[in-house]
């Protein structure tokens, strides 16, 4: 199983990046690849959402409900599908004060398979999840960055 990782540092302070991250609800308001996120469970620590985005490379929408597990002490988020159009998608989001800022590290487990392509298509798909990652982390960075420019 594919695994990415990937990292952004932010000037943002560590509480307004985590909180940033932990209100994915506005995602879709400053990533434009992420059409939706709807909560539909939370009690405070675990979140259960359903998700839709595009592939923009390939045209292609994808959707899947999401466990997310905050631990608040830690400044961790633990992820899963539940269901969805993955074969698999789990990771880890962890926060850490650095430099004077926020050091935002991702790890994402994946599993999407189109039986009919094969390999080639696996690679391209992979540089896809690794961009998108990125842009994901480098989208709630700049985020933060904006609230907390904002509050001064």
């Amino acid at each position: 199983m594919p695994t990415v990782e990937n990292t952004v540092w932010s000037r943002a302070p560590l509480e307004v990046l985590y909180a940033v991250a932990k209100d994915n609800e506005k995602f879709p308001e400053f990533m434009s690849d992420v059409k939706s996120v709807t909560i539909v469970e939370s009690d405070g620590r675990r979140v259960v959402s359903d998700w839709s985005a595009i592939v923009p490379t390939f045209r292609l929408k994808v959707r899947w409900r999401q466990e997310d597990v905050w631990d608040d002490d830690a400044h961790t988020c633990t992820f899963r599908q539940v269901s969805g159009d993955y074969d698999k998608l789990e990771g880890v989001w962890t926060f850490r004060e650095e430099n004077g800022g926020t050091r935002f590290d991702s790890r994402c487990d994946y599993e999407y398979n189109v039986p009919t392509l094969g390999p080639l298509v696996k690679k391209v798909v992979h540089a896809l999840v690794i961009k998108n990652l990125d842009n994901v982390l480098q989208a709630i960075a700049k985020r933060a960055e904006e609230v907390a420019d904002a509050r001064g």
